[in-house]
């Protein structure tokens, strides 16, 4: 036979978990220093720029 559950125990537990698992995705993406920010920020407009550099067509070819 089963455990007894006391379900509003397990609701509050999960909903605690689910409030943690928020909080600490918000830490990872907030709770950066400047130059960590500056760096992610580059790495992106370089594999932007890495992105644009190997298009087939270019916006300009199509308006001329």
């Amino acid at each position: 036979m089963g455990d007894v559950v006391n379900l509003r125990r397990a609701r509050k537990q999960r909903d605690r978990r689910v409030k943690d698992d928020a909080t600490q995705a918000k830490r990872t993406a907030f709770g950066r220093s400047k130059s960590e920010r500056e760096l992610t920020a580059a790495q992106a407009q370089l594999e932007s720029a890495r992105l644009e550099a190997h298009r087939r067509e270019r916006e300009a070819d199509d308006q001329a």
